[in-house]
């Protein structure tokens, strides 16, 4: 079994190398554009959401449900991370800090360590030396589409990333004897719980692919058994985070289970021939049309050059241990490619990362176990026929930077170079620095080119200068109007952000308005309003929201329990010159009138006077308690009735009456109501609202913790007094890591 252990003092100095270069490269890309990581989805969907649960879960509140929210207010099946420890911390941090950019930054670092290490680790799990596990673990975080999508914007991609690897580290050493199933149940139950499925499915991919090399690697069924018990044991246990969202998918958009497939965001595979070179802008089919501008394929400068100089013959032996890498990077490429459409699975250039990943691995364990310098002639003249062809792919794919790609060409053939000669003169820890430094340059012109990013909302980040610019509207807010219709000039605080909100941007500045950025929103309440999932809305939505529901006879903004209607100039220019709908009147907000017209009730608030009553026929009620997820009513009805409440049907509702069950209805396909029966008298009604499974789901995870321990004590019962020593450290630090060494010291 061909292995390499090192040192224990080399795995500490060059992990300290790899944390130190993923700050650097943080630092490079932060000189390009300081808010490249809060940009898209995190100033629009996550920070915002990190501030309203850290504020809830302060009072003592795990926020499953906010009915006011309505459409996005389901937090059991939105990205929050409920069950997920680490995302809970953050919460409860973040309201702390006004400065957004700031905390969304230190944030994504932190995990970019956690993600680097981890890779780190899983190149020192295949035999790799520490140098180019180091490189692999810098550069990762800066491969395309991590730094420009996952990194920048979707931040649940990213945290699952940053705890899948370390399962799949754990993993194999679990798999090889040298660890025990406690790390890989923890990181793979943290990837599952940050509550976004293609983490999920990528880590359950990770799994198989680790298994069945294992199993080609040690011949033997048993190591790759246990690594799929721990790691179903991990899935029963997060099975609880994804309950609710499927037992509620009938009634959201996602409600549809099928299989399609387009060409919107899938790659081809020839786009990986992209992957070295930094000035590349792939070909396919997205939000900016065919060309992208941004280098989303491009994994490292070196990854394709340095093929060139691995001894081959030495690295078919180890074909075997390597089999699990392979397998992972095959499917994660053939993914890309197609369906466009699984399920809850779209866009396939979502898995673009896991091709980073596999391949990255793969090459630097490679190179970490059979790099050679010699022959360093023709190998070279190889390299510079592979960058050759990387120029000539990235040029077809986009002819009019021909320029760019030349000089990109030019620095990878430069620097490749400089590592050869580093190598053969100064040995490897100098090469692998090298390489490592060039990574930082790279990282800045590419973000700075991209400029200005296509993603950025441009959301106000000083949370402070936000509240006290906008208006101060109380009680429940309902928003007409449409984000595409703002000028980019005014996207600013000064601008349509003091006195307009998108996508999650009210949970910025403390306001409770009706829904928020959502991906799983109710399709009936969704179409009842034309409201769509950044709360934008149709011309349309003024007229029906304030339409009359034939079985009520109430608004749907009475029915909400709306306090106040907040109209867009831009979508309703002509709207202040019409009468204010009946029981409602024009408000003046001076300052704001450029882009808001605002309906207040006559009587003032009404979200604060009944509980969540919004309708009540044939019988009288009285609210006697209230929470988010439990309304408590005294109820009467001498021949039958039906109370309304402001709540959003989600699958989850139980009613009793008087301690009995009985059914509830659902108006307008969207609102909860009761029917009271006749005769009824001081009765004690409560709607109560728990997330769907959720027993469960409790009794999975208690299941799964339950496992674990059967499989701890058999891994200890198991383990030789030789298998205490996991690392032994009598091997000597190479040369160049301890000269390495002295020079940090």
């Amino acid at each position: 079994m061909e292995s390499r252990t090192p040192a224990r003092r080399a795995v500490y100095l060059w992990g300290l190398l790899t944390s130190l270069g993923v700050i650097a490269g943080y630092g490079a890309v932060l000189l390009a554009n300081v808010r490249h990581f809060y940009t898209d989805d995190t100033e629009s969907q996550y920070v915002p959401l990190w501030v309203m649960l850290g504020r809830r879960l302060r009072d003592g509140d795990l926020p499953v449900l906010v009915p006011e929210h309505w459409m996005a207010g389901n937090y059991a099946i939105e990205e929050a991370g409920l069950l997920n420890p680490p995302q809970l911390l953050i919460d409860l941090i973040a309201p702390s800090v006004d400065n957004l950019v700031l905390y969304a930054t230190v944030v994504k670092l932190i995990f970019a360590i956690i993600l680097g290490l981890g890779v780190y680790r899983i190149c020192l799990a295949y035999g790799s030396r520490v140098q180019w596990a180091a490189l692999a673990g810098v550069s990762i975080p800066f491969t395309g589409w991590l730094l420009f999508f996952d990194e920048a914007s979707w931040m649940t991609a990213f945290t699952g990333t940053a705890w899948m690897v370390h399962a799949w580290a754990s993993g194999v050493r679990y798999a090889r004897g040298r660890g025990g199933p406690i790390p890989v149940f923890v990181y793979l139950y943290l990837a599952i719980s940050v509550q976004y499925i293609f983490p999920a499915v990528e880590a359950g991919l990770m799994i198989g692919a680790v298994a069945i090399g294992e199993l080609v690697y040690q011949r033997t069924w048993r190591p790759s058994l246990k690594l799929l018990l721990v790691s179903a044991l991990a899935a029963l246990a997060g099975a609880a985070t994804y309950l609710p969202s499927m037992l509620s998918a009938k009634v959201t958009w996602r409600g549809t289970a099928q299989i399609n497939n387009d060409q919107f965001l899938t790659v081809p595979w020839s786009e990986s021939l992209n992957a070295s070179l930094p000035s590349t802008l792939p070909a396919f089919t997205s939000w900016w049309g065919y060309v992208q501008p941004l280098p989303v394929v491009y994994i490292a400068w070196f990854l394709i050059p340095a093929l060139a100089f691995i001894d081959w013959g030495r690295a078919r032996a180890a074909w075997r241990e390597l089999t699990g890498i392979t397998v992972f990077a095959v499917a994660a490429l053939m993914w890309t490619a197609g369906p466009g459409t699984i399920g809850p699975l779209r866009w396939p250039a979502r898995v673009l990362p896991m091709v980073a990943l596999g391949l990255l691995l793969l090459v630097c364990v490679l190179l970490g176990r059979f790099a050679t310098v010699k022959d360093w002639r023709p190998r070279c003249a190889a390299a510079a026929v592979l960058v050759g062809l990387l120029w000539v792919r990235s040029f077809s794919a986009d002819p009019h930077h021909v320029t760019a790609h030349l000089l990109a060409a030019a620095a990878i053939v430069a620097l490749g170079a400089g590592m050869v000669w580093l190598a053969m003169n100064k040995g490897t820890s100098a090469a692998v620095a090298l390489g490592i430094i060039a990574v930082f340059p790279i990282a800045y012109v590419q973000v700075d080119r991209a400029q200005p990013t296509p993603m950025s909302w441009n959301l106000p980040s000083d949370r402070a200068a936000a509240r006290a610019a906008f208006p101060e509207f109380a009680g429940t807010t309902l928003q007409l109007g449409d984000r595409a219709l703002i000028q980019p000039g005014e996207r600013s605080l000064d601008g349509a952000y003091g006195s307009l909100v998108f996508g999650n941007y009210a949970k910025d500045i403390e306001r409770t308005y009706v829904s928020g950025y959502t991906p799983n929103g109710h399709f009936w309440f969704g179409e009842m309003l034309c409201m769509r999932w950044d709360t934008s809305v149709c011309p349309d939505a003024y007229r029906r929201a304030f339409a009359v529901e034939p079985s009520t006879g109430k608004t749907i903004v009475d029915l909400m329990n709306v306090d106040r209607v907040v109209l867009q100039t831009a979508l309703y220019p002509d709207a202040r010159n019409q009468p204010a709908p009946t029981g409602w009147r024009w408000a003046d907000y001076p300052g704001h009138e450029k882009y808001i017209a605002v309906l207040e009730r006559e009587d003032g608030l009404i979200s604060t006077r009944n509980g969540r009553i919004s309708a009540v026929e044939g019988a009288t009620a009285v609210s006697t308690a209230e929470s988010d997820t439990t309304s408590r009513v005294r109820v009467s009805s001498e021949n039958g009735g039906r109370i309304v409440f402001a709540r959003l049907a989600w699958p989850g509702y139980r009613v009793s009456l008087n301690g009995e069950d009985i059914p509830f209805q659902v108006v307008a396909k969207s609102f909860v109501a009761v029917d009271i029966p006749a005769g009824t008298r001081d009765a004690d009604l409560e709607l109560t609202w728990r997330p769907p499974g959720w027993k469960i789901g409790g009794a999975a995870i208690a299941a799964g913790l339950l496992g674990l321990g059967v499989l701890q004590w058999l891994y200890l019962r198991g383990r030789k007094p030789e298998d205490e020593q996991d690392a032994p450290a009598a091997e000597a630090i190479p040369d160049d890591d301890a000269e390495l060494a002295d020079a940090l010291r």
